[in-house]
């Protein structure tokens, strides 16, 4: 049998579900829910917990609960890696256009914030071994946040490496200032005259570190998604490898395998 707790929590989550509480609404006092069902503040406190655990409601502090607004959702497809690859060779113009964040949410170039920094070090021997070089080679280790502009958390945390070496002939990508740059890494590997051949993403999950939880604004108890992209040239070399975390509450990796005819 369900406890009473749980009974108000599924009332209040079918009163949001079905939006008599709208996105944004305040709820009234925990005094006041708790007279409304007739139970004590402590297990209408309870019920509150369940509801922000789920990521409907939020506690604002001095101000109250609210309902939660949804977030904008990512459906990330495999399949985004050769529209890239298409579009890294089309005239700057309608590279600008569109990118990857507004292929894989719908949005608009104007409705985002983006934000790219660089740094010239060491990396990981996980990195060098992937990447096949010496482990006291220099990368080139850059961050992305790109986030809806009415929101305030990212879609994604971004860590992209690429060997310094690899790339220094194109001194224009050695400078954070340049970005976003239209076509996005596919691009800035064909000024270099690199084509990809394929890439290869592996994907686990697992519970956020404080620190993602602050950034990406995560309900309790949400999972983040890792992926590892690894980015190989047509001669099998790896070029590009990139470290994202996506939060679980709104993003949805779709995978399409296309399989040859017998």
């Amino acid at each position: 049998m369900a406890k009473a707790y749980e009974r108000i929590a599924d009332d209040l989550r079918q009163s949001i579900r079905t939006g008599q509480l709208k996105p944004g609404e305040r709820l009234p006092s925990e005094t006041s829910l708790a007279e409304q069902y007739g139970r004590s503040v402590p297990t209408m406190r309870e019920a509150l917990r369940v509801l922000r655990d789920e990521g409907l409601i939020e506690k604002q502090h001095g101000r109250g609960n609210f309902v939660r607004r949804p977030r904008t959702t990512v459906s990330r497809s495999n399949l985004r890696h050769q529209w890239e690859k298409h579009r890294a060779r089309e005239p700057e113009q309608r590279r600008a256009e569109t990118g990857a964040t507004e292929h894989d949410t719908g949005l608009q170039v104007n409705d985002l914030v983006f934000h790219a920094s660089y740094r010239e070090a060491k990396a990981g021997k996980d990195i060098t071994d992937a990447f096949g070089v010496p482990e006291d080679s220099v990368f080139v280790e850059r961050t992305y946040r790109t986030r809806y502009a009415v929101e305030r958390a990212p879609f994604a945390l971004v860590t992209s490496y690429l060997v310094r070496d690899m790339i220094a002939e194109n001194p224009a990508l050695l400078d954070a200032s340049n970005e976003p740059w239209p076509g996005g890494t596919q691009n800035q590997l064909f000024t270099l005259g690199i084509e990809l051949d394929r890439i290869e993403e592996r994907v686990v999950a697992r519970p956020p570190t404080p620190e993602e939880a602050e950034e990406l604004d995560l309900p309790a108890g949400t999972a983040v998604i890792l992926l590892r992209k690894t980015s190989y040239d047509t001669n099998d070399r790896v070029v590009e490898l990139s470290d994202i975390t996506l939060p679980g509450d709104r993003t949805e990796m779709l995978f399409t395998t296309p399989l040859e005819r017998w």
